[in-house]
């Protein structure tokens, strides 16, 4: 089963911020997309000039299910397409859906974290239960605690858009996608 969530937020901007929310673990030893090929989709998060929605698999059951409706809703979202960290998104999605999909703005600044970038934009944390922390979000799934894994991705959604809103995005950085 699929929960979904949907707000109403209104927003200054063209196109769609996307987040999402991943069980699994880093391949540190490659610099390409096998980087990501262990982590399993499990929460997809959209912000738009008109609202936010977010899609989360109830167990690991589902992801199935949120595989295939990721498919279908990328292919019908406005572009152009902003992550923090686009290379973490397009290197889950390559391996989950197998699809390249291509990200337009890139709003992290090199390495930095999330929760710096929110400190010098002084943006709020948006009720995150996990203060900008994935790895506790992850836990929170896997424990089934799936309001707290949408609460930390509704946050994440609005301070990546109060990011673009306040200081605009980058050309993302190439990724280096190697076959499944």
């Amino acid at each position: 089963m699929i929960r979904r969530f949907k707000e109403i937020v209104k927003s200054d901007f063209a196109g769609t911020v996307i987040d999402i929310e991943t069980i699994g673990s880093f391949h540190d030893e490659y610099s390409d997309s096998r980087r990501y090929k262990d982590h399993q989709l499990v929460i997809l998060g959209l912000i738009n000039r008109n609202n936010i929605e977010i899609f989360c698999a109830e167990g690991k059951p589902s992801v199935a299910e949120l595989i295939d409706q990721t498919r279908e809703i990328l292919g019908q979202l406005e572009r152009p397409f902003y992550a923090f960290n686009s290379e973490f998104e397009r290197g889950v999605l390559f391996y989950n859906l197998d699809m390249k999909i291509s990200f337009d703005g890139e709003l992290q600044w090199g390495r930095e974290s999330k929760a710096k970038a929110c400190k010098q934009l002084s943006i709020p944390n948006y009720d995150d239960p996990f203060f900008d922390r994935g790895i506790y979000c992850m836990d929170a799934w896997g424990k089934g605690k799936f309001d707290s894994a949408i609460a930390h991705n509704r946050a994440c959604l609005l301070k990546e858009r109060d990011i673009l809103l306040k200081r605009g995005f980058r050309k993302p950085e190439e990724l280096r996608f190697v076959g499944i």
